[in-house]
C-alpha cells in the first residue's frame, strides 16, 4: 500500500514523504494512529499544495532575513560597561547584551542564540559579531564597547 506520512516514522520515512509499506502495517498501525494517510489522488494533490506553500513561505522568510542582514551590515551598536585600568572590562559582553542593544538602539529583534562571537568581549574597543538570521543567511554588525 502506498501512504503519505504525516509524521516521521523510524525505519519508514519522514513526514511528507510518499512511501510504499505493507498493507497490514498501513491498516493496523500507521493509518489508525494518525501517522499516515492513504495516497489517493486528492491527498497527493493536497500534499503538493502544502509543499508549495511551505516553499513560498521559506522563500519569503529568507528574503526577509537577507533584507535584515543588509540593513544591519552598515549599523553599529554602542554598549557601555564598567572598565578598569587598561580598558579591561569588569565581566564580559555576551550575546545577550548585544541582542538587547540591537533591540534598544536599532529596533530589530535578534535572538541571542543567533549571535556568534569568536571570543568573549572583555576589553574596550570595536568588534564584529556574526548574526545567523536564517540557515543560509548570515549578517554582521559592529559592536562598540565604551567605558561608563
Amino acid at each position: 500500500m502506498i501512504v503519505i506520512l504525516k509524521q516521521d516514522v523510524p525505519g519508514t520515512g519522514r513526514a511528507g514523504e510518499v512511501v510504499k509499506v505493507s498493507d497490514g502495517f498501513a491498516r493496523n498501525k500507521l493509518i489508525p494512529s494518525g501517522m499516515a494517510l492513504e495516497a489517493t489522488e486528492g491527498n497527493i494533490r493536497s500534499l503538493e499544495k502544502q509543499q508549495e506553500l511551505q516553499k513560498k513561505k521559506a522563500a519569503e522568510n529568507k528574503a526577509h532575513a537577507e533584507a535584515q542582514a543588509e540593513a544591519l551590515k552598515s549599523q553599529k551598536v554602542v554598549i557601555k560597561a564598567k572598565a578598569g585600568e587598561g580598558g579591561r572590562l569588569f565581566g564580559a559582553i555576551t550575546s545577550k547584551d548585544i541582542s538587547e542593544a540591537i533591540k534598544d538602539q536599532l529596533k530589530y529583534e535578534v535572538d541571542k542564540k543567533k549571535i556568534e562571537l569568536d571570543n568573549p568581549i572583555k576589553n574596550i574597543g570595536t568588534y564584529t559579531a556574526v548574526l545567523k538570521l536564517y540557515p543560509e543567511v548570515k549578517g554582521t554588525i559592529k559592536v562598540e564597547v565604551e567605558a561608563e
